[in-house]
């Protein structure tokens, strides 16, 4: 379950407990550590983050290269300057391609990834390449080449890697230096263990930059598209998560049927007699007690989301129209048990109205949340507590 939804269904916030900051802390490095915890829009936010920062740098190292190639000239032997030359020139390619690479793949995470990747691959490769071609002996005439795995270590840290991520690059940056030293011969000598040690320490100060550096950014990206009462995505980051919702259905099933996804918008019902009635901060738990509700009834792959005030939505991936009716009565009943307490502990009656919407292969995120809404309302015209179905879906896009 991602971190977002672990925050969703956390219970309210109450007086401090001993440990808590301990165990924040290593929530923080369980999460900088690996991907596996991401939800699917920061995965999008940390791919455009990176997307920047790759097209940064790797601008920086195209300008750099070509002044590189004229020390190149001077120093290296004649019988090795042609093959250098012409692997700089790959180099050149290899770079402007990743820069392209990552300037057109807003949406592609994968692409973006594949290119601060490629990053620090391609000169890396460039470097062993050269150690492999170079003459015996040659090695003190490499002007500038020892200090490449310092450079794509330090680099590490400009980038929001997981700790995973920055660690795999290390190692080899690390078996780069080795190989470079037994070529020159430094190899276990004390030169040779300075460098060793120097790469090592650098390494671990970019896994501590990445660290938080990945924090700040999960911090922030939390802070801007979560509801601070509930947890819950907030109507912003709901739809950037539909547009997104619609941009994977696309990308990964063109030419194909769509999967099936829906919609489900409700409120809570005479929410207004709760606050007159017990006052507004009962209110404000019925809310956080009606997200958790929300939360432990859909899945982790689904979004959460309080629309505004008393009314929530839910986007159901991989769910046809009647598998949402079916979650959205499931739901209604769930909060119809649940027990709503107010100051006294006593039980508050609290009941939902949901309308449920299938979402349209090729419409917007108003769309199909006004669709869901008209249902919504329908549902509450009706008598309220209840599932409504929507009855305005275009034909076109029924299949």
């Amino acid at each position: 379950m991602s971190e977002e939804r672990r925050q969703s269904t956390s219970p309210p916030l109450s007086a401090p407990r001993a440990g808590g900051e301990l165990s924040a802390n290593l929530t923080s490095i369980r999460d900088t550590f690996s991907s596996r915890h991401h939800s699917l829009d920061f995965a999008y936010s940390h791919a455009q983050y990176l997307r920047n920062r790759v097209l940064a740098v790797g601008l920086i190292f195209v300008l750099l290269s070509p002044l590189w190639a004229l020390v190149d000239v001077v120093m290296l032997p004649r019988e090795l300057l042609g093959t250098t030359l012409a692997g700089r020139a790959f180099l050149m390619a290899g770079l402007v391609g990743t820069l392209l690479l990552a300037k057109f793949s807003r949406e592609k995470i994968g692409r973006i990834r594949l290119s601060a990747s490629l990053l620090l691959v391609l000169p890396a490769a460039f470097y062993a390449m050269v150690l492999m071609l170079l003459p015996p002996g040659e090695a003190e005439r490499l002007a500038g080449y020892a200090f490449i795995p310092f450079l794509l270590v330090a680099a590490l840290s400009i980038f929001p890697l997981t700790i995973v991520e920055s660690l795999a690059a290390g190692i080899v940056m690390l078996w780069l230096l080795v190989y470079a030293q037994t070529v020159d011969g430094s190899w276990f000598t004390p030169a040779g263990l300075e460098g060793l040690w120097l790469l090592t320490s650098l390494l671990v100060v970019s896994l501590t930059a990445n660290h938080f550096q990945l924090s700040l950014l999960m911090r922030v990206y939390r802070q801007a598209t979560h509801d601070p009462l509930t947890g819950l995505f907030n109507r912003g980051a709901l739809k950037l998560h539909l547009d997104k919702l619609q941009a994977w259905r696309r990308e990964e099933h063109s030419g194909g049927q769509l999967p099936d996804c829906a919609v489900l918008m409700m409120d809570i019902d005479h929410f207004k007699r709760i606050n007159d009635s017990h006052g507004h901060s009962v209110g404000d738990t019925v809310l956080t007690e009606f997200a958790r509700v929300l939360a432990s009834q859909t899945r982790a792959e689904d979004c959460v989301a309080r629309y505004g005030g008393e009314e929530f939505v839910i986007l159901l991936v991989n769910a046809d129209i009647h598998r949402a009716h079916d979650v959205a009565e499931r739901i209604r009943q769930a909060v119809e048990q649940h027990h709503f307490p107010d100051h006294n502990h006593q039980r508050v009656p609290v009941t939902t109205s949901v309308g449920v919407a299938r979402i349209g292969d090729d419409e917007t995120a108003e769309e199909a949340l006004e669709r869901a809404d008209a249902a919504l309302y329908g549902a509450k015209d009706a008598g309220r507590n209840r599932v409504m179905g929507d009855a305005s879906l275009p034909p076109s896009a029924l299949r």
